[in-house]
């Protein structure tokens, strides 16, 4: 099953156009975790098994696994989650993008070695860059379009004839870059306008939108910009507003709550 087709899975079974980051920040997590060898698995492992069902996605990101070394707990999620709830799909977040011999190791880390489904890539090296990771048919590349962090506005609106870069790189990723049809894009939910012009230009492709909860993104103006007109499309990411909802023993009862309150601002497959 390819990236896509797990993802429209997960959209039907669940109803939930929810994706949740794993993000983990040591000094956040719950008390009983920060000692334990494991601590970044078992907190993952109760924020996925409280959320399975009210998700399309989960989300990891490599560098906050990174910084405190736990890539064989990363490879374990990823893992369990393939195993336990073999219709999500697991995005690495990791954002690659480098020359075309460094990003054919690039992809293999993601991969292979990791075995996501989809891995986040910066796209401002160009075809050859990209193309590593796209040939692996059956997995998903989520390339940066747009992103929800302040200083996006940057260089991804400077102009080009007359149009901002992002939807330069929103055409490439419709038509040259879309060879296999497992490309998507990443456009942030802190700018509601700027979704709503990259869907009229790449169809029904699925969008990861960042920025909703700790960042401030609308919700429901994310959805009305972005579906698509399979009801779904859409990712909507959060993830310090789920994962540290609460840092007590309730934390993954409080982890789902805010999964349920994003689907009821909006969240949810029509």
């Amino acid at each position: 099953m390819t990236f896509t087709e797990k993802l429209n899975v997960a959209w039907r079974k669940s109803r939930s156009l929810v994706c949740v980051g794993l993000d983990p920040e040591m000094p956040k997590l719950p008390a009983r975790f920060r000692e334990r060898p494991d601590g970044v698995f078992a907190f993952h492992k109760a924020i996925v098994d409280a959320t399975h069902d009210i998700v399309c996605a989960y989300k990891p990101q490599f560098a906050h696994h990174a910084a405190l070394g736990a890539y064989d707990q990363l490879a374990a999620i990823i893992d369990y989650i393939h195993d336990r709830y073999p219709s999500v799909p697991v995005i690495l977040d990791a954002k690659r993008g480098d020359m075309g011999n460094t990003a054919m190791y690039l992809a293999q880390e993601a991969f292979d070695r990791f075995k996501a489904d989809a891995v986040t890539v910066s796209p401002y090296l160009g075809t050859d860059a990209i193309e590593p990771f796209t040939k692996y048919a059956d997995r998903g590349t989520i390339l940066l379009c747009r992103t929800s962090n302040p200083g996006a506005a940057d260089l991804q609106e400077l102009l080009i004839d007359g149009e901002p870069l992002y939807m330069k790189v929103a055409r490439l990723a419709a038509t040259k870059w879309n060879a296999n049809n497992n490309v998507s894009l990443v456009v942030g939910a802190t700018v509601p306008k700027v979704i709503a012009d990259v869907r009229a230009v790449v169809g029904d492709m699925p969008l990861l939108v960042p920025g909703v909860g700790a960042q401030g993104g609308d919700v429901a103006a994310s959805v009305a910009a972005g579906r698509a007109g399979n009801g779904a499309g859409l990712m909507i990411s959060a993830s310090r507003s789920v994962l540290y909802a609460s840092n007590g023993d309730d934390f993954a009862h409080a982890a789902r709550g805010a999964v349920e309150q994003m689907i009821a601002d909006g969240a949810s497959v029509a």
